[in-house]
């Protein structure tokens, strides 16, 4: 008895050791420190004038360097100070899941327009990588325009002369719209720093141009010199504010006027052409200054909603409003007729100092939505009316027209053909069209 007595004491005592021992804490040494990210391997893309080798000494990074948290800021400054990159951007990445020490720079660069040239001698199969001229890059410019007729013309462009996302063009155009133009325009990297990051786009120019008002059958001649901002908020807001001087020769008037304007679009619309159940809202002010007789204060509103039909069909349903809070000058009058307010009629019927517009129509596609070029049918009823300032609304009598069409739309070329009768007037066909890229 005693002796199972002691055996069990003894067990009890060694099972009592070896768990105290299991939940011992290990005595700790000195603190391990993160390993040193180190530069394990640099990739370089883009570059075609500039071998890699210059590229690195450009950067002033190599394998085996120090990898800090500075350091995509310091390459990026680096290569920027060169003045040898349109654009440039470093990123870092890890060469191995088991290692996080091991760091992979990647450098992307853009050196602009360049071109390849082979030598004279047969033998020679080298080729001369240079850059190319003054890198312009030209777009045709064509557009048929209702009571206006054709414009065509080309327009040349220089992109990235103010950085990344910047252009310069020089609109050249011929035919209904004579104009020639030079214009600057930047767009601006979300969340950018000072001002640019109030802004999403700049656009600044000078043109000169000359068009025929159809009401008054008269030349219109302008120097224009303008400044844009604009700020975009989510995906369907647009604000922007716009300062122009402008110079004109109406006929026998000679004017010159600024403005300074601003305005806001919502716009939902993923097609234009065939939104669904979607709208679209503008509204916009302006404050012009005569040289010659004061001032006057110019509004514009518009809006549209597409409503979801069976089937592809969608009904559109448009006003307009443009008026001012004074007599406007000639040319300056908003115009009514035609395809952009009232089919039925031909474009400048009228002019005034207000113009009320609004339209029914039902868009019907005969194409499937999954293809590029789509095409379909089209039915309408439109209305509008101009009157001089003091007048009153209500007082006015509005024209309709009512007509029916076809339009084609693909990736840079949409036409639109359609036929009219104006209550009370004749019948009329409009068309429509444009290249655009």
């Amino acid at each position: 008895m005693l002796a199972a007595l002691a055996l069990a004491v003894a067990l009890s005592t060694s099972h009592t050791t070896v768990v105290v021992q299991a939940f011992r804490p290990a005595v700790s040494g000195p603190a391990q420190s993160t390993p040193a990210e180190v530069i394990a391997e640099i990739r370089i893309h883009g570059n075609v004038l500039t071998p890699d080798v210059e590229m690195r000494r450009l950067a002033g990074i190599d394998i085996g360097a120090a990898f800090t948290a500075d350091t995509p800021a310091l390459v990026t400054e680096r290569l920027k100070a060169s003045r040898r990159f349109e654009r440039v951007e470093v990123l870092k990445r890890f060469a191995s899941i088991a290692d996080p020490s091991q760091i992979v720079v990647v450098v992307v660069v853009d050196e602009g327009p360049v071109k390849i040239e082979a030598f004279g001698d047969a033998d020679a199969p080298a080729r001369i990588v240079r850059r190319g001229g003054l890198g312009l890059m030209f777009l045709p410019l064509l557009d048929f325009e209702d009571g206006y007729g054709f414009t065509y013309g080309v327009q040349l462009a220089r992109p990235g002369v103010a950085g990344a996302r910047s252009r310069l063009s020089f609109p050249l155009t011929w035919g209904g719209d004579k104009r020639a133009a030079i214009q600057l325009d930047k767009t601006f990297e979300p969340g950018a720093p000072g001002m640019r990051g109030l802004l999403t786009r700049v656009e600044t120019g000078a043109s000169i141009s000359r068009r025929t008002n159809p009401f008054f059958d008269t030349d219109d001649d302008r120097d224009r010199v303008w400044l844009r901002g604009e700020r975009a908020f989510g995906a369907s807001v647009i604000a922007g504010g716009t300062a122009s001087w402008q110079d004109v020769t109406f006929g026998e008037t000679s004017d010159r006027f600024t403005q300074v304007g601003a305005d806001i679009a919502f716009d939902t619309r993923r097609d234009p052409l065939l939104a669904r159940n979607a709208v679209y809202a503008r509204a916009a002010f302006d404050h012009l200054g005569f040289d010659n007789a004061g001032s006057v204060n110019r509004t514009s509103l518009e809006g549209r909603a597409y409503v979801g039909l069976p089937g592809q069909s969608i009904l559109v349903v448009r006003a307009v409003r443009e008026g001012a809070d004074a007599p406007l000058p000639q040319y300056l009058q908003p115009l009514l007729g035609g395809m952009s307010n009232l089919r039925g009629f031909e474009t400048g019927i009228d002019a005034n100092d207000t113009l009320v517009a609004g339209s029914l129509e039902i868009r019907t596609p005969l194409t499937s939505p999954l293809r590029v070029g789509k095409f379909g049918v089209n039915a309408f009823v439109d209305a509008g009316t101009v009157y001089a300032h003091g007048q009153r609304l209500a007082d006015q009598p509005f024209r309709r027209g009512i007509g029916a069409g076809v339009w084609f739309s693909a990736a840079f070329l949409r036409m639109n053909l359609a036929v009219a009768h104006g209550i009370g007037a004749t019948t009329r066909v409009h068309f429509g069209a444009g290249v655009s890229f």
